[in-house]
């Protein structure tokens, strides 16, 4: 797509200290900053012949003078490049001066055949800019205009344009005035609205960050109250799951190959814990960690996790994950339980407690390609799925704990579950 001339003449203008020269709303405005050049040329030459055809030399001088201005900005932006700031900044000086000189000119306010409508282009030109800098131009042109007030008693009465001239004049200034202030304003509104719909876009971006991280229940206190935030759950159920003789097999892959196979079976696993809606807690090396009913209690939280350590085994059994034929060791508890988040910087939701400890002892203690469960959740469970006693293990600080292995969902409660 051809390029038009204010878009070339545009490109000579730069912002060294930034990347500002980079984005797409530098290059507009600096394209309506030429647009500007380009066409307050001919229309300031226009002027100025009328006002000379009224023999109102003064205002001729202005109105030429600015004309003459512009077209040597257009000259040197057609040979070199130039600062914007100082481009842009020379020229509001410049429209300020030559419009506060015509109105002198021209015999004051009154007399100004609405000239006094060019002073607060310059202002509202920085509308889209820094606050301070609007306001800035903004008092620059309300100085202007007291100071022609107090000069009106040293200024003539009266000037050579006809009452009906003027009056047309008046007219044709509102008018301009107010078209350049609607796309002025149009630019600025247009900047805003896209502003917004960036911030919502991160803040969406955010938010959904948030969530992978925490449940929607904690997120929501973590961002509207400033408390600590600890659950105390009295029936929830926790499954971890680890990969049999991964230290072996990970001294024999890349770290690129490992993280990569553990990335495929894991978003798998994640894939499943959505499906039960369950909540992944988090991932230690080879080690997956789930929960059913925190922080949302629900009465067939077992139930949930037994069947989805039967779908996680299904998956690893029936796929190899890059060439690889994974096993792994499922253990699960039931019981009361502490859910919170903790400390300050990189927190998580995690959770605590004796049911925690012994549902990884389960985990531990158990044999590759089996998912190994407490009495607790045996007594919740064994009903609907049929399960193999397996004896007892020796846990850590509990002593012999009866165990059992889950090995399918009871055919009667799999022929319920689909009617």
């Amino acid at each position: 797509m051809k390029s038009t001339l204010a878009e070339r003449l545009s490109q000579s203008l730069y912002e060294p200290a930034d990347n500002l020269a980079l984005t797409a709303d530098f290059k507009a405005a600096m394209t309506q900053m030429v647009n500007t050049l380009l066409l307050g040329a001919p229309l300031l030459i226009g002027w100025a012949f009328v006002f000379l055809y009224f023999d109102e030399i003064g205002a001729f001088i202005g109105f030429a003078g600015y004309a003459l201005f512009n077209l040597v900005m257009l000259a040197l932006l057609s040979v070199r490049r130039l600062r914007a700031t100082i481009v842009r900044t020379t020229y509001l000086c410049v429209h300020l001066a030559a419009g506060f000189y015509i109105i002198l000119a021209l015999g004051g306010i009154a007399n100004s055949t609405g000239v006094i409508f060019f002073l607060p282009i310059a202002a509202f030109a920085m509308i889209t800019q820094r606050t301070r800098e609007f306001l800035g131009w903004l008092g620059a042109t309300i100085g202007l205009v007291i100071l022609a007030v107090a000069l009106q008693p040293w200024l003539r009465s009266s000037n050579n344009v006809p009452f009906g001239a003027s009056t047309i004049f008046w007219g044709i200034n509102f008018a301009n005035f107010s078209w350049i202030l609607y796309w002025t304003l149009r630019a600025f509104f247009h900047q805003r609205d896209t502003a917004l719909l960036l911030l919502q876009a991160e803040q969406l971006k955010s938010e959904n960050l948030l969530l992978n991280i925490l449940p929607p229940e904690i997120a929501r206190v973590l961002k509207n109250e400033n408390r600590i935030i600890a659950d105390h759950i009295e029936q929830a159920s926790i499954l971890f799951a680890d990969v049999v003789n991964f230290t072996p097999m990970s001294a024999s892959m890349s770290p690129t190959e490992l993280v990569s196979l553990l990335n495929e079976v894991f978003s798998q696993f994640d894939t499943l814990v959505d499906k039960y809606n369950l909540e992944k807690i988090k991932t230690i090396g080879d080690c997956y960690m789930v929960a059913a009913g925190v922080p949302r209690p629900r009465p067939d939280h077992a139930q949930a996790l037994a069947r989805l350590a039967l779908d996680m085994q299904e998956y690893v059994s029936q796929n190899e994950i890059q060439g690889h034929q994974l096993q792994f060791r499922i253990g699960i508890n039931s019981g009361p339980v502490v859910a919170g988040v903790i400390g300050r910087r990189k927190f998580s939701y995690d959770l605590w407690g004796d049911a925690v400890n012994t549902a990884s002892r389960m985990e531990s203690h158990g044999a590759g390609g089996t998912i190994q469960i407490t009495r607790s959740t045996y007594e919740l469970i064994q009903h609907e799925f049929l399960c193999e006693p397996h004896g007892q293990v020796s846990v850590k600080g509990k002593g012999e704990m009866d165990v059992w292995h889950v090995l399918r969902i009871h055919p009667q409660a799999q022929a319920l579950q689909q009617t």
